[in-house]
């Protein structure tokens, strides 16, 4: 079976020029089949700044309502994805960038309004993805590369959290390959003390839930090691937070990270 590398990519690396430079061209040298997924970090937030749309956050999620949606379409899919995309071929790496909505690899489902609601966000499941269609780009020598938006199927975008399309496209996957699912950031894996950046070698779910309770965990964190956990229930083959200067390391099972454990 064949060793297939998800890499999920956001935090200030996206809005850090070179950092992003540095980190497109380590991703390059990553052997075999590989699908990097990324955010959009703070440069929607800024952009709508500027165009008067406040961001709206809740646990590290974006409320999207429907200004909000057109901004991150913009921003996601267009600015950031194809300068990812145009960077990643200067560096011979033939890619595709992607929305869901391309070759209806992703769909989603509007999530239903409970205590929250969160407007224009998709919520997708294993059985959302097109694997066949991804296979085929995969084993024709393209890369995809996934900006954090899905549809509905009627006509609609969906804006979907980024570590979520990650985790679930390593769960569809794992039939057809050995899965290993990397998540980059400006972080050297996962704090167990902020202030001193202590980091830990690896994290269970039982200790996951104790540094929640105690406040050591917070916001675009919990989003992002929910998706790890839920992967590795899935069956893929490991789960690996860490920095992104390191993911060829990270990819290798080296390098300093947290590895994450049921």
């Amino acid at each position: 079976m064949k060793k297939l590398t998800i890499i999920k990519i956001g935090g200030k690396v996206i809005d850090d020029k070179v950092a992003l430079k540095q980190f497109l061209h380590d991703f390059s040298t990553v052997e075999g089949l590989k699908i990097l997924v990324h955010g959009g970090g703070k440069i929607a937030s800024d952009i709508g700044e500027r165009l008067g749309i406040e961001p709206q956050l809740i646990e590290g999620r974006r409320i999207t309502d429907e200004a909000t949606l057109e901004l991150v379409t913009m921003v996601y899919g267009g600015l950031v994805n194809k300068k990812i995309v145009a960077q990643l071929q200067a560096h011979g790496e033939n890619t595709i960038g992607l929305t869901g909505a391309d070759a209806n690899v992703l769909s989603a489902k509007k999530r239903p309004v409970k205590t929250i609601d969160y407007g224009f966000a998709g919520d997708i499941t294993k059985e959302d993805v097109d694997t066949n269609r991804l296979i085929q780009f995969l084993e024709g020598g393209l890369t995809p590369v996934f900006c954090a938006l899905t549809h509905d199927g009627k006509g609609g975008l969906l804006n979907t959290n980024g570590d979520t399309i990650a985790s679930i496209l390593a769960a569809a996957l794992t039939e057809e390959y050995k899965v290993c699912l990397v998540y980059c950031f400006e972080q050297k894996g996962v704090l167990s003390d902020f202030e001193n950046r202590i980091v830990l070698d690896e994290i269970d779910h039982s200790s996951y839930q104790q540094l929640q309770r105690n406040g050591t965990i917070t916001e675009g964190m919990i989003p992002k090691l929910d998706n790890a956990f839920d992967a590795l229930k899935s069956g893929i083959e490991q789960v690996i937070v860490g920095h992104f200067s390191e993911v060829k390391k990270l990819t290798l099972g080296k390098g300093i990270g947290t590895k994450i454990q049921l």
